[in-house]
């Protein structure tokens, strides 16, 4: 990092680190790593920044598609999340994700790049239906602190504090975060990182809700759910199909950033 802070910032990922859950395809996507680059900003207004996250990227997706860019453009600070893509398969191997998350930290950290990530919640405890991949989580979640170590990465463990499964933090596919949960990431990516002006508060519990559900309304919303989010996800899988197929990177090059994407730097 320079005497003026991060110049060139660049986002790795899937959609959470698009954006999904926070804005949306006409009026354009926030995200987390938008709302990191505008905290960077204030203390570094000349950094620019790259968003190269696709929705539905693999962790071998991210890293065959996005670490080359990635190092082309020189970065002093990146963000790599990927792997829950992964997780929500039928087959998983712990041990090929965390493979492709470690050769992206070791090629990034190599450089001499500022690398940071995170550990992700529990999705068990932000919906019921998904019990069964909880134990993916917790390997995945061992793994990334493990590699993380090994090449002096940053990791912001936001799966340790219950307030990042209070259901206000998700949008209503309960996959995505909602603005207010993206809101949260990135302030834990910006204590991970020691930015200025950041601190613990994002771990915080939420006001306590008025609304407690009863349980005939909790199942009858498990079951809107498995049909409006779940059962197309499903379906696109056995299609072999993608959400991010055909699409781009939305910042594929270093901007102000100010400077909304789809202009050259």
């Amino acid at each position: 990092m320079s005497v003026d802070g991060y110049l060139r910032y660049v986002a790795l990922g899937d959609s959470q680190t698009e954006g999904l859950g926070d804005g949306d395809d006409v009026r354009g996507l926030r995200g987390w790593a938008d709302r990191l680059a505008e905290r960077i900003a204030t203390d570094s207004p000349r950094v620019r920044y790259a968003n190269l996250a696709v929705r539905g990227r693999t962790a071998g997706q991210v890293y065959a598609e996005q670490l080359g860019p990635a190092l082309e453009l020189r970065p002093d600070l990146v963000t790599v999340v990927a792997g829950v893509n992964d997780l929500l398969r039928p087959r998983f191997d712990a041990d090929e994700v965390a493979g492709h998350l470690e050769a992206m930290f070791a090629a990034l950290t190599a450089e001499g790049t500022r690398v940071a990530t995170l550990t992700f919640p529990d999705v068990a405890r932000i919906t019921p239906l998904a019990k069964p991949i909880s134990a993916r989580v917790l390997t995945l979640n061992a793994r990334i602190r493990e590699a993380g170590r090994r090449h002096g990465v940053v990791v912001a463990e936001t799966s340790h504090y219950p307030v990042v499964t209070d259901p206000r933090l998700w949008s209503p596919d309960r996959l995505h975060a909602s603005p207010l949960g993206h809101e949260r990431i990135a302030a834990a990516v910006a204590h991970a990182l020691e930015l200025p002006g950041s601190d613990d508060s994002w771990t915080k519990p939420l006001p306590a809700s008025l609304d407690t559900p009863s349980l005939w309304r909790s199942t009858r919303a498990e079951l809107r759910w498995a049909g409006a989010f779940l059962g197309p996800w499903l379906a696109r899988r056995l299609r072999g199909r993608s959400s991010g197929d055909g699409r781009l990177a939305k910042r594929p090059t270093l901007l102000p950033v100010t400077e909304p994407a789809g202009k050259s730097s």
